[in-house]
């Protein structure tokens, strides 16, 4: 018998991580969540598998993607918890992307954008099968590797669609991988916006600027500490952020870094090694501390090939004219001792000002509030 190497152990990890639903959501511990002072978290939904990407609706509902459940959910809820949970669609390809327009939602699974119109009207109707989606585009490549896709309406009206590297690392076609494109509501006009992007599941634009930041996931196997996820600021479409020549804006690749990382857009930020991040948020609440308006929260879900996890947590940042000037931690307790019992993926705001954060792994959405110190 052929003895397990490093590498298929944590990839047989990753991949047990990914697909566990813990016995535990009944019962979530956020009692050992760290926040700063005059915050809390409560459990905002229970018992959603794989909860992944978040989009609020207009009348008290919230839509949940999912990547390795093949579902999108309906949560109806009052106040400041969950009502019901409906699976609003099941049996799609990693409908991990969700989002809103003009009362219909759009959910992208790994080649396909869908849109399900007047959806807050119908929810039964989906969920049933009474109602169909209609198919926005078939364009995207049908990669299962980083095929999961977040999505979201950008201030010009086009809907953004990320597709990732179709591989950990790899000089794959620039037109139809490791970018950032962009697409018109009906499915036409396939412009990419960004090159150089290994794997973004997270974007937000600036409410003072409307320019684009996003998350970008480093490539594995080069150690424990390279190269560092991360945070990246498109102020204009044509930038290339160096995937596969270049890690972190200093860090060539020792197979693909034959062009200097000097051609390349660096990153605002290095958010650390193999966190994982995500969603993100700019903040423009009323509810938290002046301090924290324009923030950007993003979720770390937590590394899988390191030996050392990191991550697992809520970072904030904060940028001025373009620039990082503040990045810490916001919350974190979901790694306790080296073992995980949840990891955050996406974030949203509620109309009160608070903040929701989904996890995949506890299958739970969470709401973050400010009662004051």
């Amino acid at each position: 018998m052929r003895t397990m190497t490093m590498r298929s152990r944590f990839a047989c990890a990753a991949l047990a991580l990914w697909a566990a639903i813990p016995a535990w959501a009944q019962g979530l511990p956020v009692g050992r969540i760290k926040l700063p002072p005059g915050f809390e978290i409560s459990v905002f939904a229970q018992n959603v598998p794989n909860a992944r990407s978040l989009a609020l609706g207009a009348n008290n509902v919230l839509f949940v993607g999912t990547r390795s459940a093949g579902r999108v959910y309906a949560i109806r809820y009052k106040d400041t918890r969950a009502t019901q949970v409906l699976t609003l669609a099941s049996d799609l390809n990693m409908p991990n992307g969700v989002a809103l327009r003009n009362g219909a939602l759009y959910v992208a699974e790994v080649d396909r954008i869908l849109r399900f119109d007047d959806v807050e009207a119908r929810l039964e109707a989906y969920a049933s099968g009474a109602a169909k989606p209609a198919v926005v585009t078939a364009r995207y490549p049908r990669d299962s590797s980083h095929g999961w896709k977040f999505i979201r309406f950008g201030p010009d009206g086009w809907l953004y669609v990320p597709v990732g590297a179709p591989c950990n690392i790899c000089a794959p076609d620039p037109s139809r991988y490791a970018l950032i494109s962009r697409i018109r509501p009906d499915g036409t006009g396939y412009e990419v916006f960004a090159q150089g992007v290994r794997n973004s599941v997270g974007f937000d634009w600036d409410p003072r600027t409307g320019e684009l930041w996003f998350t970008d996931n480093g490539r594995d196997w080069l150690g424990e500490d390279l190269p560092s996820d991360e945070l990246n600021h498109a102020p204009a479409p044509g930038m290339h952020f160096g995937f596969p020549y270049c890690h972190q804006g200093d860090a060539p690749d020792p197979e693909f870094g034959t062009r200097p990382c000097a051609q390349f857009t660096p990153p605002a930020a290095k958010l650390g090694p193999h966190v994982a991040a995500l969603g993100m948020r700019f903040y423009t609440g009323s509810q938290f501390p002046a301090e924290y308006r324009n923030s950007m929260f993003i979720a770390e879900h937590g590394s899988w090939n390191r030996r050392a996890k990191i991550g697992y947590r809520i970072a904030r940042v904060v940028a001025e004219a373009g620039r990082v000037v503040k990045h810490e931690v916001f919350a974190e307790g979901w790694l306790q001792g080296g073992s995980a019992w949840g990891r955050p993926v996406d974030i949203e705001h509620m109309p009160d000002g608070s903040l929701l954060v989904s996890d995949d792994y506890a299958g739970a959405i969470y709401r973050i509030a400010y009662r004051g110190k």
